[in-house]
């Protein structure tokens, strides 16, 4: 019988290790970057500067962000050059850095593999990305879309910037590689089409991930865009709103207009008041989303009043001091 035991025992092992091994060196496999070149035209420029500044939100975490100021707004001339950081304290599993896509970094890089990372999660390298960036969404954007983005990004102004490596905690330094997956492209509906063209806004801006709660880092389906998902900054906790049209805790009885104030309000950096230490900040970037265009916004409202209304109060923020009393 321990003869046994002992035979089982080293199957389960060899079984648990050959699996391990798959995940970690066999994965991600989203298949070949596609043999593509974009045209850098003035047009692709102009479109994927508006997408990765006001939209699809690259730049927001691609930049550096002066966080001495509402919203933390993006510093002039940082574009692309990387290296924020996303860790623990954040609730991320690991120490991260966005990368410089500026072609100081990604001049080697064939316009199909920068493709491939956007929409899928699998860089030049085979890596797999933590969803920090949310490649799920890309993917389910037109094609035409993430050409511009990757002629703005070719367009850039090369910056030199290393950024260091990051590291991920066990065991989602196996996990992270299960998560690429295809793209599942679609063709961008038409501007009159309002509702089908907010849902797509909706989609490339990530909106669901930040205006949604998490249960083990996974936001949950049936609270979508009902708000409540944290996020540590430096004296507190500060939880994204409910953007369902719910009357009473969501945006119900918003109207367009009022909804587009809210983000123009902030467009001019200009206008963003300076924090202090005891001041509540938040990570919406406000400004470069008040530089939607207004009709644009007006598609997002749109499409975000035909939600199903969610009842589900956020508390907008908790202090530092009484986090930790609800934790003892």
């Amino acid at each position: 019988m321990k003869k046994v035991l002992i035979t089982i025992l080293i199957i389960v092992i060899v079984a648990i290790a050959a699996l391990l091994s798959y995940v970690k060196f066999a994965l991600p496999n989203v298949g070949d970057a596609p043999d593509l070149h974009v045209d850098i035209t003035p047009q692709r420029v102009q479109h994927g500067e508006y997408l990765a500044n006001h939209v699809s939100l690259c730049m927001d975490c691609h930049s550096t962000r002066d966080w001495s100021k509402y919203s933390g707004p993006m510093t002039p001339g940082t574009n692309g050059k990387g290296g924020e950081l996303f860790n623990e304290k954040l609730g991320f599993p690991g120490t991260f850095y966005s990368k410089n896509i500026t072609p100081a970094n990604i001049k080697d890089w064939t316009d199909g593999e920068i493709f491939r990372t956007i929409t899928t999660g699998e860089d030049k390298f085979g890596n797999a990305l933590f969803p920090v960036m949310p490649y799920h969404y890309y993917g389910k954007m037109d094609k035409e879309d993430i050409y511009d983005i990757i002629a703005y990004i070719r367009s850039l102004p090369p910056i030199e910037n290393k950024v260091p490596d990051r590291s991920i905690d066990f065991p989602m330094n196996f996990i992270v590689n299960t998560i690429p997956e295809k793209a599942s492209f679609v063709v961008k509906p038409p501007k009159s089409d309002t509702i089908k063209y907010g849902a797509y806004l909706v989609n490339a801006a990530a909106c669901m991930e930040c205006h949604t709660p998490v249960k083990k880092g996974q936001v949950i389906p049936e609270l979508a865009f009902s708000g409540g998902r944290d996020f540590h900054l430096a004296n507190g906790v500060v939880n994204s709103a409910n953007i369902t049209p719910d009357k009473a805790t969501g945006i119900g009885g918003w109207t367009a207009e009022q909804f587009v104030a809210r983000f123009k309000a902030y467009e001019n950096p200009a206008n963003l008041p300076t924090m202090t230490a005891t001041d509540v900040n938040t990570i919406m970037p406000w400004t470069m989303l008040g530089g939607m265009d207004t009709s644009d916004l007006i598609s997002i409202y749109a499409y975000l009043q035909t939600l199903k209304p969610i009842n589900h109060e956020v508390v907008h923020f908790v202090s530092e001091k009484d986090e930790k009393k609800q934790k003892e």
